[in-house]
């Protein structure tokens, strides 16, 4: 039987994982959505967020048929098996998919908030649009950003329909918080879904405190 903590570390793992494979593309696109006007956007907006608005299970059917063997990604198409299905790193990716629309919304309100003058101002003084985004916009932006990583990070932390349908539920490899919670009460275990909710409430509650923290500060 896995430990507690074998399951709050596994679930560590694959959240922070998930959280840092999805911030830099995120943001990316938090920030263009925030800067740039051109046909189609709220199409695009609207696509970027969708998984928020799906079920869970619908992402996790989709991602499924994606890395199944007749998939685009599967081994029929690649010539080779990429080796993710039923592991810790299809975890890892069904959390990141439901993670990315909250950090893209917070990382274009993020932005949004950011005087676009500031870019233009530091352009004038000769610096490029990288420069000027790197030196000038990120420094200011740092506060939302982090708000963003952290509730991507809780997203990722408490992700299950999606993990369970391309992950499983294999303990000591795919295990997550959320699917031992679930697996200790339909087994009858009370006092082990007990102790796991208390751990993902606690998490939970610290990690939504550093949140309102930093965009407290921010504003």
């Amino acid at each position: 039987m896995t430990s507690t903590l074998g399951i709050v570390l596994l679930s560590l793992r694959v959240a922070l994982t998930a959280t840092a494979l999805v911030m830099l593309p995120a943001s990316a696109i938090g920030y263009w959505l925030a800067r740039h006007e051109f046909r189609g956007k709220s199409v695009v907006s609207a696509a970027v967020v969708l998984p928020l608005v799906l079920p869970p299970t619908a992402v996790g059917y989709l991602l499924l048929s994606l890395l199944a063997d007749d998939g685009w990604l599967g081994k029929s198409t690649l010539g080779f098996d990429i080796d993710v299905l039923f592991t810790w790193k299809a975890a890892v990716l069904a959390s990141a998919v439901m993670a990315a629309p909250l950090v893209i919304r917070t990382a274009r309100v993020t932005f949004e908030g950011i005087d676009p003058r500031i870019e233009a101002m530091a352009r004038t003084l000769g610096h490029s649009r990288l420069s000027a985004l790197l030196r000038f916009v990120l420094p200011v932006a740092a506060r939302g950003l982090g708000a963003a990583a952290i509730l991507g990070f809780m997203r990722s932390l408490g992700e299950f329909g999606a993990t369970a349908m391309i992950a499983g539920n294999i303990p000591g490899r795919t295990q997550t918080l959320a699917l031992a919670i679930w697996t200790a009460e339909q087994s009858g275990r009370d006092a082990k879904a007990g102790v796991l909710l208390a751990v993902a409430l606690v998490t939970g509650l610290v990690a939504v405190a550093f949140a309102e923290r930093l965009a407290g500060r921010r504003a």
